[in-house]
């Protein structure tokens, strides 16, 4: 019997990768990106919860994937030193920034001002009062409707220089004291075991395997 398919709804390569690295192994399961979710209108993310924009994306893109099974991700990092910001704007943590700083961002990907800005923001904060945590929101759904929700975290420690080539976003400076790596360090493989999308994956496998 082939896989059955599922399809994410993201074009982020970075997240489809962490999400090929927390397959691996599964023959039953063909987890692709949504046909043509380029050409689809972009979703809103006006949601105050990470919950609420998985829920919100995964509703909308599903319709375009009838009757297929849709996973949506929402997905950030809070830190305490910070209120728990960035929060559900951390892809747009820099964007947000006043424009007497947007200069500082102008020749830099969009990842790289995000953790200028995170480095800026805790240049006074002394490594013991650095802890934070990533938090993933998936949202399944079908023909417009959630199914599910599935949440995943790790915890760990914002370094005050990059290290690591792998992963995206603010990986290069998210620490794992218990393994001595950033998450920028490791591979998908080894990502995918510890990571907020990975745990949150695995929560959506032990559902999937229970269906009909």
């Amino acid at each position: 019997m082939p896989p059955r398919k599922v399809f994410i709804a993201t074009s982020n390569p970075g997240k489809l990768r962490d999400f090929a690295g927390a397959t691996a192994g599964r023959k039953d399961l063909a987890l692709e990106s949504l046909p043509g979710f380029a050409s689809l209108p972009a979703v809103e993310e006006d949601g105050e919860t990470f919950e609420a924009n998985a829920r919100k994306k995964a509703a909308f893109y599903s319709v375009h994937a009838d009757p297929a099974l849709v996973l949506a991700d929402d997905s950030g990092l809070e830190v305490v030193a910070l209120n728990n910001a960035p929060g559900v704007r951390s892809a747009r943590y820099a964007a947000d920034d006043s424009p007497a700083l947007q200069s500082l961002y102008s020749r830099l990907s969009a990842d790289e001002a995000n953790n200028q800005r995170l480095l800026r923001e805790l240049a006074n904060v002394p490594a013991n009062k650095r802890s934070a945590r990533f938090v993933s929101v998936l949202a399944v759904a079908c023909q417009g409707s959630i199914l599910q929700t599935f949440e995943g975290e790790v915890r760990g420690v914002i370094l005050s220089a990059p290290r690591g080539e792998h992963g995206f976003g603010y990986d290069p400076l998210f620490y794992l004291p218990e393994i001595g790596k950033t998450t920028a360090e490791l591979t998908p493989e080894e990502k995918a075991k510890v990571s907020h999308r990975g745990r949150a994956f695995r929560r959506f496998l032990e559902w999937y395997d229970r269906q009909p």
